[in-house]
């Protein structure tokens, strides 16, 4: 058995270690067991396990756990580049957010990473050509997490979204990989037009909370959006812009602004 247990860690150490952390938390605090072993424990991968979230959350009198149970695993047994990605959020959560001490925290409590693994399910289903449904999967996670991420978008791995009430993303968007952004950051449009009309996030970029990005424009690779700002021309890589509308106040102050979440302008002015 323990030769077994570790074979598993070195084939998946992000499952393994969430295991770990779920049977010391369940001796830590046994009122959450029931939790614990249902949502973790009772799973044999993070995948099955994250199923199982996704049907629970998601279940309404419009569409029954069962029924989710079988989308979920159905669209983690097609791609695993969900599974992943999910992974890699994992990970990003737990070494930006200092409020996350633990990766079992994000898959348990936390609705920004929650949110993006259900958006995952919802844009799987948007390229197999069932939009119906992941109309029905976007709709029911703005209703229970309140972050609305169209299907069609498309957001890259290692994504933390700090808080996330009242993100939203449209549907022609595209975040790159590394990305952080904190509560209430908005990737729209600018009016009626139809088409490509959303921005284009690179990697490594640190949004603020409040942030609004509009139209398709694009955003440079480990560029800082500072807090409350309105976006709506091109901002260079490696470069900080602030205020309404937007501008260049400097460069980014690092070479991986979203990993560090650094968002002190110029010594807090």
């Amino acid at each position: 058995m323990a030769e077994t247990k570790r074979k598993v860690a070195q084939v998946d150490p992000v499952w393994s270690h969430i295991c770990e952390e779920a049977r010391a938390a369940v001796r830590d605090e046994p009122l959450l067991g029931g939790l614990i072993h249902s949502s973790l424990l009772h799973h044999p991968s993070l995948e099955r396990a994250l199923a199982y979230r996704f049907s629970l959350k998601l279940a309404s009198g419009e569409m029954s756990e069962q029924i989710l149970r079988e989308i979920a695993d159905e669209a983690y047994a097609a791609d695993p580049e969900i599974g992943q990605s999910a992974r890699a959020d994992i990970v990003a959560v737990y070494d930006r957010d200092p409020a996350c001490h633990r990766f079992l925290q994000p898959v348990l409590f936390f609705k920004g990473f929650q949110a993006v693994q259900c958006y995952r399910i919802g844009h799987w289903l948007w390229q197999t050509g069932r939009r119906d449904l992941a109309y029905f999967v976007q709709m029911r996670v703005s209703e229970v997490f309140g972050v609305d991420i169209h299907p069609g978008a498309i957001v890259g791995k290692g994504i933390m979204i700090d808080h996330a009430h009242s993100i939203v993303i449209g549907e022609t968007a595209v975040v790159g990989d590394n990305v952080s952004m904190l509560h209430s950051v908005t990737l729209g449009g600018t009016g009626k037009e139809d088409g490509d009309r959303h921005p284009k996030i690179g990697n490594g970029v640190l949004i603020g909370a409040g942030a609004k990005i509009l139209g398709n424009i694009r955003v440079g690779d480990c560029s800082r959006i500072a807090a409350g700002s309105v976006v709506l021309h091109e901002v260079p890589k490696c470069t900080t812009v602030a205020g309404v509308p937007a501008r260049v106040v400097g460069e980014a102050g690092c070479e991986q602004p979203a990993l560090t979440m650094d968002q002190i302008i110029d010594g807090g002015v």
